[in-house]
């Protein structure tokens, strides 16, 4: 049976507040998830919340509902509250009728099966966590075996990250390494890397290699670093027909990622 809070002084309520903050995320090991869509995608990966909190609105849904049930079900703890609780905790004025309270999950580097996708996404020292979310859901749109994070990335857990992936956060594996980490364990076994890069004459649409194939996005600023890029298989480049010089860094690597997958489905 789900208990109620209505006091904004209630400590559950500061501590889940307090998930906003990447000190507190490290320290309980949690994050936070809002919207039924984006709590719904994790219940179909098979993940459920260790707190569940709803408003009596958001109860109704059927969706909703099923979430209760189940996250009960799983030893987990589904409260009742309202809208005003719920924009405390999120830090949204307009907040969701559902937020979740989940336990971070990370793969070893040595535990991913590079052969499970032939697309594979690399961030190295990307900081922005909208790009590193709409990352995430590039990886699930086209089927990537997930994201391998290098170096100094934002964290994939923060709130805006969540938010941006729109649920895929929880349909991609997730991976963290310092560059020369995922360079000797990318050598010892199959696959190519490609980095997208000014730095090249080769367009973006030659024939790639060997699968799978790791696509590697440097920093939203500077770039992969020369020597990352000399490490790099190949580099391939964007055509950029206006006054712009370059794309965003999620969207040059939704743009790689589709014409990997075009290329693998023989198009």
């Amino acid at each position: 049976m789900p208990r109620s809070i209505t006091a904004f002084s209630n400590p559950l309520v500061k501590r889940v507040r307090a998930l906003r903050d990447k000190k507190a995320r490290r320290k309980e090991g949690l994050f936070l998830a809002e919207g039924l869509r984006i709590l719904t995608e994790a219940r179909e990966a098979g993940r459920l919340p260790k707190y569940l909190f709803f408003t009596g609105e958001g109860a109704a849904h059927p969706l909703a509902q099923d979430l209760i049930v189940r996250t009960e079900a799983a030893g987990g703890e589904a409260i009742e509250t309202d809208r005003d609780i719920l924009s405390k905790m999120s830090g949204k004025d307009n907040a969701q009728t559902v937020v979740g309270v989940y336990r971070e999950f990370r793969t070893a580097l040595t535990q991913i099966d590079r052969t499970a996708s032939d697309i594979w996404l690399v961030a190295q020292s990307l900081r922005d966590p909208g790009n590193l979310g709409t990352l995430l859901r590039t990886g699930d749109a086209v089927g990537a075996g997930g994201v391998i994070l290098v170096d100094d990335c934002a964290d994939p857990f923060s709130v805006e990250a969540v938010r941006a992936s729109m649920g895929a956060l929880f349909t991609q594996t997730i991976a963290a390494a310092r560059w020369e980490t995922f360079l000797a364990w990318l050598r010892a076994g199959p696959g190519e890397l490609v980095g997208t890069s000014l730095n090249t004459d080769a367009d973006y649409t030659q024939p790639l290699g060997p699968a799978p194939t790791f696509i590697v996005v440097g920093n939203e600023q500077s770039g992969l670093p020369p020597e990352y890029e000399a490490a790099c298989d190949r580099l391939v480049k964007i055509p950029m027909l206006g006054k712009a010089d370059s794309l965003n860094a999620a969207v040059a690597t939704a743009v790689m990622a589709y014409e990997v997958l075009r290329q693998r489905r023989g198009g």
